[in-house]
């Protein structure tokens, strides 16, 4: 049986470098599309994927770029992660123009310009995507007006493509993780290490102290449920959503004052 490929977008870093380094080691062949070429190579030379620097947000730079390189060593797509996100921290007061549309672009246009530039591949092979959500798909945490509205509406992207192509064999579903040690989120620790003298494991204690596992994830944890989500284990499971975030969301808020 011809080895997967495996197209993964923000692949440098985070969830996206774990997924490099799950997929690759069970035999498939992944390109890792990013911005930033230093780190999307040394994510390469590490799990022997294949890095391409792009901005993967728009349908020229898939048609153009993307797409052209991955066609040098392979015609088919199997899998697609949309991964690429991040921006779009504040309030609508807050919130500037440009920055609403930064936020949109990382973590919805990257998305739909992704899955459209793959949808031919991935609707021969029978193949799949996966969205990258996030509890800010589910719920609102504050002042993330960009952020929290983007990943919701990816949730529906997701659902769309679900329920256009399952007749053509394609399968589309969404993660939604809880706090997971990243890069990314470790910045977001900054603003408590610097209030309360917390160390970077202290803050992500702090964050997590009404979370029934009281713990983040790991990039590996989330990785693994990709994995099984993309693989022929999961062969009938298509629309679905999967938050993974140590029961964060079976909390009752309105009982925590009991606990």
């Amino acid at each position: 049986m011809e080895a997967r490929t495996v197209v993964i977008t923000g692949g440098g870093t985070g969830i996206g470098a774990a997924c490099a380094q799950l997929f690759t080691l069970q035999g498939d062949k992944v390109f890792i599309i990013g911005r930033r070429a230093e780190l999307l190579q040394k994510i390469a030379q590490e799990t022997g994927s294949i890095a391409i620097v792009a901005d993967v947000s728009t349908a020229t730079s898939w048609d153009e770029n993307i797409l052209p390189q991955i066609q040098q060593y392979t015609d088919r797509i199997d899998v697609l992660i949309c991964n690429a996100g991040g921006m779009g921290l504040g309030t609508v007061e807050d919130m500037s123009d440009q920055q609403w549309r930064q936020a949109i672009s990382a973590n919805l246009d990257s998305a739909f310009a992704s899955i459209r530039g793959c949808l031919p591949f991935l609707i021969r092979n029978q193949g799949n995507v996966l969205f990258i959500g996030s509890l800010a798909s589910l719920a609102a945490g504050p002042e993330a007006c960009g952020y929290v509205t983007a990943k919701h509406a990816l949730i529906g992207l997701m659902r769309s493509v679900a329920r256009d192509y399952g007749r053509q064999g394609v399968r589309a579903n969404a993660i939604c993780p809880g706090w997971v040690k990243t890069p990314m989120a470790d910045a977001e620790m900054q603003p408590l290490m610097e209030q309360h003298q917390f160390s970077l494991d202290e803050a992500y204690r702090y964050v997590c102290r009404d979370v029934p596992l009281q713990r983040p994830a790991s990039a590996k944890e989330i990785a693994l449920a990709c994995k099984f989500l993309c693989s022929a284990d999961a062969s009938i499971i298509t629309g679905a959503a999967l938050v993974i975030d140590g029961g964060a969301t079976v909390v009752d808020l309105p009982t925590l004052a009991f606990t």
